[in-house]
């Protein structure tokens, strides 16, 4: 007889790189690097984070982002709720402290909004809802352009003086572990981009890799420190809630103001998984140079926020992808009743002249 397996319903996916992510912080927790194991790991990290940023140059078009700036609107409506909408709403929750959320989990919140959108699940999730697939493409690629130079700006302004790690030491770090790699990868882009591409999955293999180790050094060197004795159950449950509540007011805004603003269903579906999403691969490195040994706990929130976001949106693109037919019956229908009033309309001026 069979023994009935446990299976983890389709419409609730659990991304298997948070699973990994969760068994790193496990590892660090219970094998952190010290002494030095801990320099290694802090230099491989450093390593790590310059590596990526440098593949991110390598494979992101900028021609492409650029061309899509012909749709402007719906590409300054995606920055806008990215880099004003969600950190208005990460300044808002400074009212929390110390009543819900801890200073340090507070400063990861705000950190996460500050972060640019993601492009994989972006783009996935529209294909499914069957939105505008190549907007998304552009609106993500254009986010994360932006995003290398803006969210370092506004970590400066924002996070300064609260407690961030931002310092002028910060800046140099960024500009030579992320700017310049990033750079670097965009000049070499004519010459090693088709390699890329045709290895596609093995270097995705290697992105995932530097970012577990990127967070297993951050973690270990929280767990050494002792700040893990800062967060009780209590304290992580509330930050759920919070970032429940961000998530739907992101997904609110996004949808309801688009259609507000008169966007069609295809560039509506994109304004609504690119602005309300957070990129998970490019928050991690970057809180490891702005926040250094404080990266553990500052990176909690965007890990929790990223698998909250993508359960979340997989359901709501599978129901506008239901309400897809519906809709474009609907519009269908009202088509033809204006053809057919218009039919109307010239028959009666016809009699009557």
């Amino acid at each position: 007889m069979r023994r009935p397996q446990l299976r983890i319903p389709s419409w609730l996916p659990v991304d298997g790189f948070i699973l990994a992510l969760v068994a790193t912080v496990g590892l660090a927790a219970l094998l952190p690097a010290r002494g030095t194991a801990a320099t290694v790991a802090d230099n491989a990290s450093t390593g790590a984070v310059a590596l990526l940023f440098f593949l991110y140059g390598a494979r992101l078009s900028t021609r492409e982002a650029l061309a899509g700036m012909r749709s402007w609107r719906l590409h300054l409506t995606v920055l806008a709720c990215t880099f004003v909408v969600f950190p208005l709403l990460g300044l808002a929750a400074r009212g929390l402290v110390p009543y819900v959320l801890t200073q340090p989990l507070y400063i990861g919140l705000l950190f996460l909004c500050l972060v640019p959108s993601t492009v994989q699940s972006s783009i996935a999730f529209t294909s499914i809802a069957r939105g505008n697939v190549a907007a998304a493409i552009c609106a993500g690629s254009f986010s994360s352009l932006v995003g290398i130079v803006l969210t370092p700006l506004l970590a400066a302004l924002l996070l300064g003086g609260d407690g961030g790690g931002f310092s002028a030491r910060s800046l140099v770090s960024i500009v030579f572990q992320l700017l310049v790699p990033f750079l670097a990868g965009q000049l070499l882009r004519r010459w090693i981009g088709g390699f890329l591409t045709r290895h596609k999955k093995i270097l995705g293999f290697v992105d995932r890799g530097s970012i577990l180790f990127v967070v297993y050094s951050a973690f270990s060197t929280g767990m050494v420190e002792g700040i893990w004795h800062q967060v009780s159950p209590w304290q992580l449950l509330s930050l759920l809630g919070v970032e429940a509540v961000l998530l739907a007011l992101m997904l609110t805004i996004t949808s309801y103001g688009s259609k507000k603003a008169g966007f069609p269903r295809g560039d509506r579906i994109a304004i609504t998984f690119a602005g309300s999403k957070k990129s998970l691969a490019a928050g991690l490195p970057m809180a490891t140079v702005l926040f250094g040994g404080g990266a553990g706990l500052a990176v909690l929130p965007l890990m929790l926020f990223h698998q909250m976001q993508l359960m979340v949106c997989a359901v709501l693109a599978k129901r506008y992808a239901a309400r897809a037919p519906e809709e474009a019956g609907v519009a269908a229908a009202s088509d033809t009743g204006q053809a057919r009033r218009g039919e109307k309309a010239e028959a009666v001026g016809a009699s009557g002249r």
